[in-house]
């Protein structure tokens, strides 16, 4: 009996039989050139789960002819890594990390000195954007490439390769409907993939599979939804710019998405954002609508929380938009990284000093409570950040009254 996963046993051993990733394993690409010239460099490789990162790192640790090693920086201790180095010292090795952006920054520093000096070749994997996860150390000692997701048509003629290399194991017969299916509902991952094909050839041996049969046994598709990966945040972009643009049944696409997770609390907080961020002053009766339909789906829970954020998301998505609040905030703390700062006007300031002051005047004491006097540092006196919008009603009545009050303060 075969105990061994296909998916384990159908692993590439050379780089002619890595699917889907030409532009590094292609003729002329830059991992082939590395292998034709053996020239050994440190890589990070990142992409989606299950499309060749692993695959790729052993064939070349076989390809350079050094001894390789594994390391989980989620999992692995330093003590583990400490002994890669000491059989690493006369003949050098290769140390595949896996979860690369997990690196603690005890190991990296013991790492990294040994990458600099070509004792070790690495090659980091992970599932994240390594230009956001991947420490900047690290990133400087090693070459990023992305991985591609695999085409569907790609994928399915490898499954047809597959069931003819492994034609007297693999004895059920599958259509072109039932293996586009299956590659389907895989979201393009490989390994997933196999292991759906692998699962309906055990279940029916020998038969001929329809669709019905193998809809009914793998039952839904792989989301591709870890919280700790790319994708994830991906799909809470996506999510976000689809309220952002109005697009309300795209939202409620990719909250059906998110729903899936059960994420509850990164639902809500993404909603928190968007309300302020995006729908913003041009309809601030979300920011309210948005508090009370968080504490509603904390308190009511999944599946019936689906509902809540359904009626808030479309509420979201087809309101007016503006974001002229985030855009101030962020022109004003530009100009503070900028060192556009300056001194706090005297009359401002609570606490005596020796400089003289003019009086601060109460805006409360005047006609429809302001005043003309000035605010804003003298290096700043002219300076907006706000920019009204009429988007909204309630906005452009801000807009309006904004106008009329620089009128009275700029006559200071």
């Amino acid at each position: 009996m075969q105990t061994q996963p296909l998916a384990y046993r159908a692993r590439p051993t050379t780089l002619d039989e890595i699917i889907g990733q030409t532009h590094l394993v292609g003729p002329g690409a830059v991992l082939r050139k590395m292998v034709e010239t053996n020239h050994y460099t440190s890589l990070i490789l990142y992409g989606d789960s299950g499309i060749g990162k692993t695959t790729i790192a052993h064939v070349l640790g076989a390809s350079f002819g050094l001894n390789t090693f594994t390391f989980n920086a989620s999992t692995d201790s330093k003590a583990n890594l400490k002994a890669v180095i000491e059989q690493a010292r006369h003949y050098g090795a290769l140390l595949i990390v896996d979860e690369i952006h997990r690196m603690k920054k005890d190991i990296q520093d013991y790492l990294l000195p040994h990458v600099e000096s070509g004792l070790i070749i690495m090659i980091g994997l992970t599932t994240n954007n390594p230009y956001h996860s991947v420490n900047a150390a690290i990133r400087s000692r090693a070459h990023v490439y992305k991985l591609h997701p695999i085409p569907h048509d790609t994928l399915v003629g490898y499954l047809e390769t597959l069931i003819a290399r492994y034609s007297d194991e693999i004895t059920a017969t599958f259509s072109p409907e039932v293996l586009d299916y299956i590659a389907r509902i895989s979201n393009r991952e490989i390994r997933a993939a196999i292991n759906r094909l692998e699962l309906l050839n055990h279940t029916f041996p020998g038969e001929s599979i329809q669709l019905s049969q193998a809809e009914h046994i793998l039952q839904k598709p792989s989301l591709t939804l870890d919280k700790d990966e790319d994708n994830y945040y991906n799909v809470l972009s996506a999510f976000q710019k689809s309220i952002r643009g109005s697009d309300v049944d795209a939202s409620l696409h990719y909250l059906a998405r998110l729903i899936a997770m059960e994420d509850l609390d990164s639902i809500l907080r993404r909603l928190s954002v968007i309300a302020y961020e995006d729908v913003g002053l041009a309809n601030p009766s979300v920011f309210t609508k948005t508090e009370a339909a968080a504490q509603a789906c904390l308190r009511v829970g999944f599946p019936e929380a689906r509902i809540i954020l359904s009626a808030l998301v479309i509420d979201l998505a087809l309101s007016p938009k503006s974001n002229t609040a985030c855009a101030a905030i962020d022109k004003a703390l530009k100009d503070l990284e900028d060192g556009k700062m300056g001194k706090i006007p005297n009359h401002l300031i609570n606490i005596e000093n020796f400089e003289d002051k003019t009086p601060y005047l109460y805006p409360h004491s005047y006609p429809n409570h302001v005043v003309a006097q000035r605010y804003m540092p003298d290096e700043l006196v002219g300076t907006r950040y706000y920019e009204g919008a009429e988007t909204g009603q309630y906005e452009a009545a801000l807009k309006a009254r904004n106008k009329a009050l620089k009128k009275i303060l700029d006559s200071e």
